[in-house]
């Protein structure tokens, strides 16, 4: 069994602090995912105001590592003390050796490095885990950001999924990028 209690929550790099959601998020939560420019690549669709809420409800005290269950996390920037975006991270429900992650920037935050500092972190955060062999996540194929994100974080693609999920119903292709402990430990 993975011990995950070595993967350190709240995270803390040079600009930015990575912690559980809280309320006092909501504000800054809804006016980015309530755009459609940021929906647009992702597998959820836009949030009203109460709908964030209970989003941030229900995830604020969640403790990352129960196999299956999302874990919504905060990213803020620390100099403003404001929400800048979010990530999800899972461990995988049928083999916790895998975790999963995505990442969301607020539009006006975004080209200014902050999705991949968060990235990385996040990344070195869960490598600390012992046994956790791999990190994945799926992008949409027309998201050319976060691929060249992944990428230049040292993610490798490894697959194409034709159509492979519903996007308010147009199927959709996914590539799946992968980064092995190996790689990260062959990096440093």
């Amino acid at each position: 069994m993975i011990n995950t209690a070595t993967a350190v929550f709240p995270i803390v790099t040079q600009r930015l602090l990575i912690r559980n959601m809280e309320p006092e998020d909501l504000d800054d939560f809804v006016a980015y995912r309530s755009n459609p420019d940021v929906v647009r690549f992702q597998s959820f669709d836009i949030m009203d105001r109460q709908m964030a809420k209970k989003f941030i409800a229900e995830h604020q005290n969640l403790t990352f590592g129960k196999p299956g269950q999302w874990v919504q996390h905060s990213i803020v920037h620390k100099e403003s003390g404001k929400l800048i975006g979010d990530c999800a991270i899972k461990l995988d429900a049928s083999d916790i050796r895998v975790a999963e992650i995505g990442i969301t920037v607020s539009p006006m935050h975004q080209k200014q490095g902050f999705a991949r500092e968060a990235l990385s972190a996040i990344v070195n955060s869960l490598f600390t885990i012992p046994g956790l062999h791999r990190i994945v996540e799926l992008v949409d194929t027309r998201n050319e950001a976060s691929i060249s994100m992944l990428e230049g974080c040292g993610f490798r693609r490894e697959g194409h999924f034709i159509k492979s999920y519903d996007d308010n119903g147009v199927w959709t292709d996914e590539f799946q990028y992968a980064l092995l402990r190996d790689d990260r430990i062959s990096e440093i």
